[in-house]
């Protein structure tokens, strides 16, 4: 049995804890639509992401480095900075402060040039998706973003009995979404607002 699919029976298994399923706030619907740009302002940097360190008029120290699993980055002069759940700017000052020790005025530039995230903010679809995976949430997402993301439903999905599971205040609550009509019919009321950790699961057809 694959990752994927424990994965997924892990994620239902959890369910069996929440509430029954609801229909989400219509206000969610009214979201201002994703450009699809990562807002690198507020984005938290996470274990696996990619960044591109920028040192001004010091290119031999600029490099491109992954965030490593316990969530640090060495780089040239700068070893062991913890770089998880900072914003690029952040971590950006936090590189200065130490390079000042052997330059003067440092500037540094950071830009996340390949996105994991941390686990909270991440969105993550499972079951019968073309390409089910956790992707990065972006201010403004909506499910169609996501469903785009993950290049639409699967061949068997049941796009109509598709769930979502938000943590509301400490409590996994369930919401019927209806991906056939969005993805098949164009229904826009269904393009609800998507917010960081929730789940889409969507179920097999057995007809």
């Amino acid at each position: 049995m694959n990752l994927r699919v424990i994965f997924a029976i892990l994620i239902v298994g959890s369910l069996t804890a929440c509430s029954g399923i609801q229909t989400l706030p219509s206000s969610s619907a009214s979201a201002p639509a994703s450009d699809g740009e990562i807002d690198q302002s507020n984005y938290r940097i996470g274990p696996g992401d990619t960044l591109e360190v920028f040192v001004w008029r010091n290119p031999e120290i600029s490099t491109t480095i992954e965030v490593r699993p316990d969530g640090m980055i060495s780089t040239p002069l700068v070893e062991d900075m913890v770089a998880v759940d900072k914003t690029p700017t952040q971590l950006a000052r936090d590189m200065e402060g130490v390079l000042a020790t052997y330059i003067k005025s440092p500037s540094v530039n950071i830009i996340v040039s390949g996105f994991q995230g941390t686990p909270g903010s991440m969105i993550r679809v499972v079951g019968q998706a073309q390409n089910p995976q956790a992707i990065p949430y972006r201010e403004g997402m909506t499910i169609l973003d996501v469903m785009i993301a993950v290049g639409g439903l699967g061949e068997f999905a049941a796009g109509n009995k598709a769930k979502l599971v938000r943590n509301v205040n400490g409590t996994p609550q369930q919401y019927r979404v209806r991906l056939g009509d969005l993805l098949n019919k164009g229904d826009i009321e269904e393009n609800v607002a998507i917010e960081p950790g929730d789940v889409i699961i969507i179920p097999e057809s057995f007809f």
